[in-house]
């Protein structure tokens, strides 16, 4: 009899949780599946951003897609992508590992560290814009010909520029996450390794890597994603130059719309870019389900 009592509910609980999404689903269709919709639509027309709009087909697509800089605005946007990941990764975990310790004064760094995610990223470009300055910036205030250098100015030094704010900027956020991976850790895997005379070293690469491969996939899902929308700090800091060495896939479409008054090929490019990520999103995400489900069966 009372086995019978639970039945009626969690129906009704079942019943309700579809309404209680409803609030998330109506937010998510309005402002993320509305808006993706109208810029499918424009990108198969011609408009200035002012004037009428005019159907035009496969105008707009056949202009990007055979535009020579494309493939160029794709190869900056990955090697952005690529080489941020690569910098962030290492130094998020490495700072994320060792703020998880109890230590007081490691709470207070955590803080301190947490700093640049709170600023604009365009404050930020103007700062570094600043300090970098080859005749007013920090190298000619110190008199140090190393940072003298024209920062801003040459192709290689201006992408690594880039790749380092941006780093700078976003390593706090993933070392946050792995802070929180860290601590979900079991200490038992810890002490027993001490028992076994292993050192931190050796605990590292044995039990806090491996114990972090799903915290990993997440923070590198976030990155990848999040770096083909970089567009703010590097309009202020470079503006995509010199030359193009920096005109990455959504400065391009900034460009395209509001400065050449393109809107059906800037509306091209936000269509790609929204493709590239869903499927690197989709990428990771099945690499990690895949690990994921193997681990349920090991543990089974």
């Amino acid at each position: 009899m009372s086995a019978h009592a639970g039945h009626p509910p969690r129906r009704r609980q079942r019943s309700i949780l579809p309404w209680l999404a409803a609030p998330a689903l109506v937010l998510f269709l309005g402002f993320a599946v509305v808006p993706l919709l109208g810029v499918f639509a424009l990108s198969f027309t011609t408009w200035d951003g002012i004037g009428a709009i005019h159907p035009s087909g496969l105008t707009s697509w056949r202009a990007v897609l055979t535009d020579p800089g494309l493939p160029h605005a794709l190869w900056v946007t990955f090697m952005v992508m690529a080489v941020s990941w690569a910098v962030q990764t290492p130094a998020s975990i490495l700072l994320g590992t060792f703020l998880a310790g109890r230590q007081r004064y490691r709470a207070v760094l955590g803080v301190v560290y947490f700093v640049p995610l709170m600023l604009s990223s365009a404050a930020i470009a103007i700062a570094y814009k600043a300090l970098l300055d080859p005749n007013f910036g920090l190298g000619a205030g110190l008199k140090l010909p190393l940072l003298s250098q024209d920062w801003l100015g040459r192709p290689g030094l201006a992408f690594g520029v880039v790749v380092f704010v941006v780093s700078w900027q976003f390593v706090p956020f993933h070392s946050l996450i792995y802070q929180g991976g860290v601590q979900q850790i079991p200490k038992s895997l810890y002490e027993a390794a001490q028992m076994d005379g292993a050192g931190r070293i050796r605990q590292f690469f044995s039990i806090t890597l491996p114990q972090l491969r799903y915290t990993i996939i997440t923070s590198s899902t976030l990155m990848v994603v999040g770096s083909l929308t970089f567009f703010d700090l590097i309009f202020v800091l470079t503006e995509g130059g010199p030359g193009d060495a920096t005109r990455v896939l959504a400065l391009d479409m900034y460009k395209r719309g509001f400065q050449a008054s393109l809107m059906g090929p800037a509306s091209v490019i936000a269509v790609i870019l929204v493709l590239v990520g869903l499927a690197l999103a989709l990428l990771l995400r099945r690499l990690g389900g895949r690990d994921a489900g193997a681990s349920r069966l090991e543990g089974a």
